[in-house]
């Protein structure tokens, strides 16, 4: 946030013979460095726009501007994410308002959008028209969707970074089973989680999207099997997805490559929000010298 600095300061005239001293008015200079990226993150009091709060109020170069959510309208958010003092920073559900607000700087300023599928073209759309580019990092945004955001960026040369995930450990490990993809021609994926939610995950079918169309084609034993149990067939390649929700597991995500004789195994899990931030930070840093819509984090690792 910026400090403000005020300091007294006498005011002299000059009248040939002698100086006038008139009383003292207040001089304010804000501390904040002009190049600071101002940072909104709409979505704040979810769990990850918590922890996202946190993340930018303790990295470099940025500092958070406006907090939107429908949750907690009013309060504060440093409060609601539990930080020691305030921030300052009143929870707003209009991103419109905040938007205006931070417009009138003119500084770099980037929104993290946390929200819904439904929404997140009208909040990139007008996080364009102030001028600001986008992060988007919303599960099971569909590919119509993307191709709309990008003919809007595209035309307004504004930034907008659509990840599928921010998980560096998760990227790692898709461009560590492309590589293993071409010496194996048996491959399935387990992902689990804890809660239920839509199967096959977005991050298991970027994993089997990313194994597709390489000249592969995967489990020719079975290919054609539509047993339900053999799991759900991922684009044309024979790719399977299986789905376990088990309470007491982390998210995990495995995939199974082999061989006669041999099997080799990636696997990466997710315990905690925390390590989505890491990739948040990279891909705020890196969506302010954008003019386009970029899909996947990884291609800045």
């Amino acid at each position: 946030m910026a400090a403000l600095s005020c300091h007294f300061q006498p005011t002299y005239f000059i009248n040939y013979k002698k100086v006038m001293k008139t009383k003292p008015f207040i001089c304010c200079s804000s501390s904040t460095q002009g190049n600071n990226v101002k940072v909104i993150i709409n979505g704040a009091a979810k769990e990850i726009g918590r922890a996202a709060v946190i993340a930018v109020t303790k990295a470099r170069g940025m500092e958070l501007a406006g907090a939107v959510d429908s949750n907690f309208v009013g309060q504060d958010i440093g409060q609601v994410c539990d930080m020691e003092e305030p921030l300052e920073i009143p929870i707003i559900n209009d991103l419109t308002m905040v938007l205006g607000s931070l417009s009138q700087s003119k500084a770099t300023g980037v929104v993290i959008d946390f929200t819904d599928p439904s929404t997140v073209y009208d909040n990139v759309k007008q996080a364009t028209a102030f001028g600001m580019n986008s992060v988007v990092y919303v599960p099971r945004i569909k590919q119509e969707t993307v191709m709309a955001l990008s003919m809007l960026c595209e035309k307004a040369s504004t930034g907008c970074l659509v990840a599928p995930t921010l998980s560096i450990g998760s990227i790692l490990l898709q461009q560590a089973a492309i590589s293993a993809s071409f010496h194996y021609n048996n491959v399935e994926i387990v992902e689990s989680t804890p809660n239920p939610l839509d199967f096959p995950t977005q991050n298991a079918v970027q994993i089997a999207d990313n194994l597709s169309n390489l000249g592969q084609l995967y489990n020719r034993d079975d290919i054609s099997s539509d047993i339900p149990a053999r799991g759900q067939v991922i684009g044309e390649d024979g790719v399977r997805v299986h789905s376990l929700v088990l309470p007491g597991l982390p998210s995990s995500t495995a995939v199974y490559f082999s061989r006669p004789g041999e099997v080799y195994t990636l696997k990466h899990d997710i315990t905690d929000v925390q390590c989505l931030m890491p990739g948040l930070i990279l891909a705020i840093r890196k969506v302010v010298r954008l003019k386009n819509l970029v899909y996947g984090l990884e291609k800045f690792l």
